[in-house]
């Protein structure tokens, strides 16, 4: 039973919802687009029952694959910033960190191609970037603005588009604009778990955003990310890119930025504070916006209308 406790705190179970709910939010915006009702790759409702849920479930399970990887490679550097984790701590060995991280991995891989080839395509590009990110010898998390990438496209941009795939194909351009601000959203975001990590990052010879240009200038630097994607899914729906009802996506782009504008207010009074703690609460509040914009994407997309 200890094992499985450090195991589940190793897997990170506050960064799992997301992921999750990303998924099924883009099955069921897939399902309300038009042609509305309609998969490509089923007429079975059941089917498509089980497709959304063993998508929701490979993005959680694959995501704490990520972060098991992300734990081995930065474990020197954990050893300055989160001592207390499984690894640095010695609760947990490298051998095991290997086969939990391994076997999940694994498991995601293999449930997404049980949902499709297009499902399976998108976890394993994710998968690459997220090596990228964490392993040598690309090890992007070194270089600030590469590393802000190689997170926000697998996290951000292709999470939506593969909660999609498991319902439509994705060879259209609505996945794909809807996707786009919440890349652009995550772009910006990820840079806020790395202020804590300050003196850990510059001794691992990381230069993220934080250690590069410092907290107040990264703070203004990722300010815009909060607030101004969002006007994209307006601008979009105004050219009749989107299918769902132009009021509601007006109303959501209008919604989330006021929900961004809010983080960058805590942000910016006292940027400092966001290197004060693990936890501080605009990474509480930046998880909580991104599963506002998905659950409102589904609301918007799945909700009951007349032809």
């Amino acid at each position: 039973m200890k094992n499985h406790n450090v195991y589940w705190e190793f897997s990170r179970p506050f960064t799992l919802l997301m992921p999750a709910i990303g998924m099924l939010a883009g099955g069921i915006v897939a399902w309300g687009a038009d042609p509305r009702a309609v998969s490509s790759w089923t007429g079975s409702g059941a089917r498509i029952l089980i497709n959304l849920a063993v998508g929701a479930l490979m993005a959680a399970v694959m995501n704490a694959g990520s972060n098991g990887l992300n734990q081995i490679y930065d474990l020197e550097i954990d050893r300055i910033n989160k001592p207390e984790r499984p690894l640095p701590s010695g609760r947990l060995g490298l051998r095991e960190a290997w086969r939990f991280t391994a076997a999940t991995m694994a498991a995601g891989l293999l449930m997404a191609w049980l949902v499709n080839w297009q499902c399976f395509a998108l976890a394993a590009t994710a998968a690459v970037l997220t090596a990228c990110y964490s392993a040598p010898p690309a090890r992007t998390k070194r270089w600030g603005i590469p590393a802000n990438i190689t997170v926000s496209i697998p996290r951000g941009f292709l999470l939506p588009v593969a909660g999609w795939s498991t319902v439509k194909t994705v060879a259209m351009p609505e996945p794909w604009l809807l996707a786009l601000p919440l890349g652009l959203f995550i772009f910006g975001a990820s840079s806020t778990k790395d202020f804590s990590d300050i003196p850990g990052d510059r001794a691992g010879g990381c230069q993220t955003l934080p250690v590069k240009y410092g907290v107040r200038k990264t703070a203004l630097i990722i300010a815009p990310f909060f607030v101004f994607p969002f006007a994209l899914w307006a601008l979009f729906a105004q050219m009749g890119y989107l299918s769902a009802p132009r009021p509601a996506i007006y109303a959501l782009s209008a919604v989330l930025p006021i929900l961004g504008l809010y983080i960058d207010v805590r942000i910016l009074a006292r940027p400092e504070e966001l290197s004060s703690g693990e936890n501080h609460i605009s990474w509480k509040l930046i998880y909580l916006m991104a599963i506002v914009a998905y659950a409102g994407l589904a609301l918007i997309y799945g909700w009951p209308r007349s032809n």
